[in-house]
């Protein structure tokens, strides 16, 4: 054991560190140094995002705080990117390799909600960050900072590049990014994502496709005259019933659901007009397509039910997440080092509590570094557009506690953790071990290698295809 070691073996007996922490290198006792001094700023990058809680392609604020301080850093900013106005990349550094890292910024309707354990909205019906997303951006532009200061100081040498990726939530705002080609030139990506684990996470999510059907008809007096009318109401509810009938007969890997926007507008007119926006999911892109093109039939069945016209209209497509093991690995060496999130007593209470209202076990915490899991066939779960990004360059997933075990997601219990200490925990506890990752594959080009090897390996002979429609993405739909 070398002289440096033996000082930090020292360390820890005498001040309660954990083995694997007094064993950190000093490139990430530098990065570790630089997440803490930058620890003030990105707390008040998040909770600004957080209290701005603006949603899909409207994250224009948002954005800009994101942007303009990681210009203050010495980042060259392109701001607008894909087409997106709210999308952006900062970049420092020159050479090979190029690592980026991603970061999101835009909320869910519907979820405004005070920092209270308790359901509390700081304004009823306005948004709120209930994926965490606040914490998402910040804590990602801290990992980019915490690698430019050690390309400037000359420790590390490449390219570091922040990747500013808007709605993620509705529209998938990277799919198009992807397109542009954003990702062609970068070696290794890092993601990360706020949750109730600490985890390298080595899990696949759903492939997606998003559409909306509508339906064209005959208004008329509903009473006087209901022989003159075609209703797309009538429609869009024998499709709504097709779709349910359907479940049945689909593999239980797949979801379906929808959300009915339009039915009519008043009780005493045959509706002339009728829209639903669907959703079809499934842990394959090739098992999902044979469904989506089985439930566009139904439309066109439904419509010559109700002697109306109808239109089915794209959205966006997603793939499943392509996981890197090789990734996961380093991930989780770093992970371990760090060891668990500790929490103060107040924040135990303040979790115990949120528990208590969504009728959950009153454990409080997960902030226990888990095992790197084996890569399950069907993992259920959500969809992420940062599937998109993996099926074009390497990608490396993390998943950090920024709430209370079992928290509902989508909900106001995320918001209400987000913007305060429990979420400010988790931000920086990912910023820091998403930073020591990238300086792993800064200094090791080995490992750059093995993991391009597992990517080209898992993608085969696939055809990366963006499932959008033709045109700009839909800023102001």
């Amino acid at each position: 054991m070398t002289s440096r070691k033996i000082l930090m073996l020292l360390v820890f007996l005498t001040s309660g560190m954990t083995f694997s922490q007094a064993l950190i290198n000093k490139t990430k006792e530098a990065i570790i140094a630089s997440v803490e001094k930058h620890e003030a700023n990105l707390i008040n990058i998040s909770d600004a995002i957080w209290g701005l809680a603006e949603t899909a392609f409207e994250e224009i604020q948002s954005s800009k705080i994101l942007a303009d301080y990681a210009e203050s850093q010495g980042f060259k900013v392109v701001r607008g990117v894909a087409g997106e106005p709210t999308a952006f990349t900062a970049t420092y550094g020159s050479g090979k390799p190029v690592i980026s890292v991603l970061g999101e910024f835009d909320a869910l309707p519907g979820l405004s909600q005070k920092t209270e354990p308790t359901k509390n909205p700081v304004q009823e019906g306005n948004p709120g960050h209930g994926c965490g997303h606040n914490l998402f951006g910040a804590a990602s532009l801290g990992a980019a900072v915490a690698i430019k200061e050690q390309i400037e100081n000359g420790t590390l040498q490449g390219t570091v590049i922040f990747f500013g990726t808007p709605s993620e939530e509705k529209y998938f705002g990277k799919i198009w990014m992807v397109k542009a080609g954003l990702w062609d030139d970068v070696d290794v990506n890092i993601s990360w994502h706020p949750g109730d684990n600490i985890e390298a996470d080595v899990q696949s999510s759903l492939a997606l496709v998003d559409f909306k059907v509508e339906f064209f008809g005959q208004a008329a007096h509903a009473s006087a005259d209901p022989w003159n009318g075609r209703s797309a109401s009538d429609a869009l509810e024998l499709y709504a019933t097709g779709i349910n009938y359907y479940r049945e007969h689909v593999h239980p890997t797949v979801r379906m659901h929808y959300h009915i926007q339009d039915a009519g507008k008043v009780v005493n007119v045959v509706p002339d007009y009728s829209k639903i926006w669907v959703r079809i999911r499934d842990t394959k892109r090739t098992g999902m397509i044979p469904v989506y093109e089985q439930v566009k039939k139904m439309a066109e069945g439904a419509a010559i039910m109700a002697n109306v016209d109808y239109k089915v209209s794209l959205i966006s497509g997603i793939y499943e997440v392509l996981v890197n093991r090789e990734g996961g690995k380093i991930m989780q060496s770093n992970l371990d080092l760090l060891g668990p999130i500790i929490y103060t007593d107040d924040e135990i209470a303040y979790g115990k509590k949120i528990q208590e209202a969504t009728g959950k076990p009153q454990i409080g915490f997960d902030s226990t570094v888990k095992s790197l899991e084996e890569t399950r066939e069907n993992p259920g779960g959500g969809s992420t557009d940062v599937g998109d990004v993996s099926w074009n360059v390497p990608n490396i997933n993390l998943r950090v506690t920024t709430a209370p075990k079992d928290t509902p997601w989508h909900s106001w219990a995320v918001v209400a953790c987000g913007g305060m200490s429990i979420g400010h925990k988790g931000m920086t506890y990912a910023s820091k071990a998403m930073a020591m990752t990238m300086s792993d594959l800064f200094e090791n080009p080995d490992l750059v290698t093995k993991i391009k090897d597992e990517f080209k390996e898992r993608k085969g002979d696939e055809v990366y295809e963006a499932m959008i429609p033709e045109g700009p993405p839909p800023i102001n739909n």
